[in-house]
């Protein structure tokens, strides 16, 4: 309730006004602490305490997952990208026509060269620096949802519909964004309602990669640097279309679409699988006496 009243009565307001774009980005940055803040104060109200509270690093035995948080969105999304490509080859333009049209709309013209150079440069960051500049934000919803909401569904529910609910109440939690464009833009087929489903499916898929690594290491951090990666580098396959007018978010090449999302799901699938083997033998969930506090 808290977050949709943000996004409601303050970001919704501000949302059509080109010169609060700042402020609205400023405050979608600070609604992402939100479930961070809520289970601050359960586990205060609760009385639960802080102790197993899954916020800490717990590196013991579990670099292996942070190197995968911090380099398989990447991976995935460069794959997705190459699958749409390879179905959409004339959609593909090595001289970045989309990128370059979206500088002429914020009346920025650059040589193609520069074009180029800063289309590494995004690259670059989006990989080396993107999950670290991005963990400031993103550990405020990873201790909510794969800290707090998916440990305590795991205690009344198996992990299959465990992934089901939270990536389902992820992707809900974003509908007031979702209203507003947030991944699928405006006046599509079904607006909004097939935009706050597809982000409800897209939440589930990438929930299952986050909550895997959350539950491997007891911990929401390497979580918290996936989703960090994965926004530094969501878009990049993006800037390689011909231009705007053929961008389909509902497709792809951005994760967040069908084709461009077809590797995550994939994946997502075989993690699921793994999930259930290795709840079947009680090994799914790192355990709190293996761990340094």
């Amino acid at each position: 309730m808290i977050t949709y009243a943000l996004e409601i009565l303050v970001i919704g307001s501000m949302v059509s006004s080109i010169q609060s774009s700042s402020a609205v980005s400023l405050l979608v940055s600070a609604m992402m602490f939100i479930p961070a803040v809520c289970v601050l104060l359960t586990r205060l109200i609760t009385k639960e305490g802080f102790r197993d509270a899954w916020i800490l690093p717990n590196f013991r035995g579990h670099i292996r997952y942070y190197v995968m948080g911090w380099f398989l969105p990447v991976i995935l999304t460069v794959l997705g990208s190459v699958v749409y490509f390879l179905i959409y080859p004339d959609r593909f333009d090595p001289n970045l026509g989309y990128m370059m049209e979206t500088y002429q709309a914020m009346g920025i013209n650059l040589p193609l060269e520069a074009i180029k150079t800063n289309m590494l440069v995004q690259i670059g960051i989006g990989v080396v620096i993107g999950p670290i500049l991005n963990i400031f934000t993103c550990i405020g919803e990873e201790w909510g949802w794969r800290g707090y909401l998916v440990p305590k569904l795991a205690e009344r529910f198996r992990i299959l519909p465990t992934l089901l609910i939270s990536g389902v109440i992820w992707g809900l939690w974003h509908a007031p964004l979702t209203v507003m464009g947030h991944n699928y833009g405006f006046g599509y087929t079904g607006y909004p309602i097939t935009g706050i489903l597809a982000m409800c499916g897209f939440c589930i898929i990438m929930g299952t990669l986050l909550s895997f690594l959350s539950l491997k290491t007891r911990s929401c951090v390497p979580a918290a640097i996936a989703h960090g990666s994965l926004n530094g580098f969501a878009s990049i396959g993006i800037y390689f279309l011909t231009g705007t007018d053929v961008y389909n978010p509902f497709v792809g090449p951005a994760p967040t679409g069908i084709i461009g999302g077809s590797v995550f799901i994939l994946t997502a699938v075989i993690l699921a699988a793994a999930m259930i083997r290795q709840e079947k033998k009680n090994r799914l969930v790192a355990k709190a006496k293996d761990l340094y506090y």
